[in-house]
């Protein structure tokens, strides 16, 4: 293809902004100037500055780049398959910006070293020889990518499946640390309501917000976590918000609505001091504001405290005229969450069924009386009976 003409149609391309603002497409567009201006040493400087940056990326030639791009970078075409809209003028401008990316990452190398040659000294001969090429090569098209979209989604949410909300900006989570379903042991009925409800919302339903409470080590934030390994759930996205980000957390929730994938606010370990006005912001988050809740968003937290907010005597006996308001307000967070899942402290049969289990699990064949006997004294001496205190006595055992 002639390079000229490659260049005239990269320049004209509408539906892809962001994905023209990426070093490597500023370095092939710097190429392409260099060589239409007949400026040889720029256009050999170029060519290696786009070498150098697709190897920085981890991608062996520019086909292979534009297909990461164009799935993971959220453009306006990308979000229209998404949501299923329709707009003539913008499909057929992506379309248009398809072919052409396939005619660049078609473009051999030699092309380009072909045409920088024809533009220097004959000095420069050896240097043009020695430059290394990348693979010319095309592993997309407008069809492929129009049914990606349609599938998954596009931008990070099409890519990642779990985020951390911190500071007003969503981080991805690359290798999220979130136990499979099958590793979890008890509160099988606790884990069912959450489990329920969260497939009514991938279902399209409006949902109810859910508050896991009771004693730490039972298995609370792992039952949360564990949702995105479960079959069928692929289109759920986990999304961690720290207390802090609560003021921000309505701006990141108009930034979910509408979009294909259902996602969980995760909140772990959610608690308020007497003084920390923090939990009106999150009364008006979870019911209460004048923006509805999109059906694809619910918060799931998780709490040692039942009514999340630590009351004092001088609640009860202060100088307020109605301590019953106080005590009321203080409460009612609790009671906006509409699933509310205690996760109390096991029975001493349950618990030495699963100390049982594990020790089968883990290879250790010990007298049932001797290791009954072990596992409740180590109970004692630690947090109590729950699935956190059963595996560290395991573990010890292998010690």
């Amino acid at each position: 293809m002639n390079l000229n003409i490659l260049r005239a149609a990269l320049r004209g391309t509408s539906a892809y902004y962001e994905i023209m603002q990426q070093p490597v497409m500023v370095q092939t567009t710097a190429l392409l100037d260099a060589i239409g201006a007949r400026e040889g040493e720029r256009a050999v400087e170029a060519y290696a500055k786009l070498f150098y940056t697709l190897r920085q990326e981890g991608f062996q030639g520019l086909g292979d780049w534009l297909w990461d791009a164009l799935r993971y970078t959220e453009t306006p075409y990308g979000k229209l398959c998404e949501t299923g809209g329709i707009d003539p003028a913008l499909e057929n401008a992506a379309c248009r910006g398809i072919e052409t990316f396939v005619l660049l990452a078609r473009t051999d190398c030699d092309e380009f070293v072909d045409a920088i040659r024809a533009l220097l000294p004959p000095e420069y001969g050896p240097v043009l020889a020695g430059l290394p090429r990348w693979r010319a090569a095309a592993p997309f098209d407008f069809a492929a990518l129009t049914e990606f979209y349609r599938a998954n989604g596009c931008g990070l949410f099409g890519r990642y499946r779990a985020f951390v909300w911190d500071k007003g900006e969503l981080i991805p989570v690359q290798d999220p640390d979130c136990p499979h379903p099958e590793e979890l042991l008890g509160y099988e009925q606790q884990r069912n309501q959450v489990i329920a409800n969260t497939r009514a919302m991938l279902e399209g339903h409006q949902v109810n917000n859910v508050l896991l409470f009771g004693d730490g080590g039972t298995g609370k934030s792992a039952t949360v976590k564990s949702m995105l390994y479960l079959p069928g759930f692929e289109d759920l996205r986990l999304i961690e918000v720290q207390k802090q980000g609560l003021a921000d957390m309505p701006t990141l929730i108009r930034t979910l609505a509408g979009r294909r994938q259902k996602f969980i606010l995760f909140i772990d370990d959610l608690s308020f001091d007497q003084d920390d006005n923090t939990y009106s912001v999150m009364k008006t988050i979870l019911e209460g504001g004048l923006e509805r809740r999109p059906d694809n968003v619910a918060v799931y937290a998780t709490s040692n405290r039942r009514h999340l907010v630590r009351q004092t005597f001088s609640d009860r006996a202060g100088d307020e005229v109605d301590a019953f308001e106080t005590i009321s307000e203080k409460t009612a967070l609790a009671e906006r969450f509409g699933l509310r899942i205690p996760y109390l402290t096991m029975s001493k049969s349950d618990y030495l069924a699963l100390v049982d289990h594990l020790a089968r699990r883990a290879g250790i064949e010990k007298d049932p009386e001797w290791l009954h006997a072990q596992a409740m004294t180590w109970e004692i001496r630690h947090s109590g009976r729950t699935p956190r205190t059963a595996q560290q006595f395991i573990a010890s055992l292998k010690l």
